[in-house]
């Protein structure tokens, strides 16, 4: 029985194998955070910190059986584009609902405002499930044996996870963060989008991973509420 499933997963264990282990869970971490910083700002549509932790841990759990299942069926999947022109325009259709929607109070947009912890946690499984489409493509590129992948996108849901609980935080902190976050998210559904049209036309994976991290440089460069100071004019003393 376990010899069926370990050859099924081609599992080998080696030396090898655990550098390509090593390789994949990095490829992970660098190409979560667009997608923790995304998780994280839809989770704060509950606007409470106890159900946004909620939605993300039920959420993820979610999302980790959808990523399971698109690893196993990944040979099937990659025949149909279809699946992948529906996910670019979903997260396409994400930021434009992220950038069209009102500004608040403090004059930012926010994305989507949820009534219930279930209304939640489907758009943060799908939205996982849609970036995991480009970075689950990647992965079997790195390796065709299953359990490694497998065991990349186990550990990665994990980081995942805790980015996106750093990303919580750092959205109430930064001023630009948000919108930072949503731009990378178009840049992974434009990227989808230009697999489905013409694969050559797909930048490489370093520059993406370049244009994100400037992105979220950006993102970084303004605490809320850091305004520049202005200097008043000194009053002149009122001669006696």
């Amino acid at each position: 029985m376990l010899d069926r499933i370990f050859d099924y997963l081609d599992f080998h264990f080696s030396l090898e194998a655990l550098i390509v282990l090593v390789i994949l869970v990095l490829l992970e971490a660098l190409l979560s955070a667009d997608n923790a910083i995304a998780l994280a700002a839809i989770a704060r549509g509950l606007e409470d910190k106890e159900l946004e932790r909620k939605a993300l841990n039920f959420g993820l759990v979610v999302a980790y059986v959808l990523r399971i299942s698109l690893i196993l069926t990944a040979t099937w999947v990659q025949q149909f584009w279809q699946f992948e022109l529906l996910g670019a325009a979903y997260l396409l259709w994400l930021v434009f609902q992220h950038f069209t929607s009102e500004e608040s109070k403090d004059d930012r947009h926010h994305g989507p405002r949820f009534n219930s912890l279930l209304q939640a946690i489907p758009v943060i499984a799908f939205t996982d499930l849609a970036f995991s489409l480009d970075s689950v493509t990647t992965a079997i590129a790195v390796s065709q044996e299953k359990w490694l992948v497998l065991t990349g996108a186990t550990i990665g849901i994990i980081t995942l996870r805790f980015m996106a609980g750093l990303f919580i935080r750092w959205l109430d902190e930064y001023e630009n963060l948000e919108d930072a976050g949503y731009v990378t998210v178009a840049l992974v559904g434009l990227r989808l989008l230009l697999k489905v049209l013409n694969d050559s036309l797909v930048p490489p994976e370093w520059i993406m991973i370049a244009a994100i991290f400037l992105i979220l440089g950006w993102g970084f460069s303004k605490r809320v509420g850091t305004e520049s100071p202005q200097i008043e004019p000194e009053k002149s003393e009122v001669s006696k």
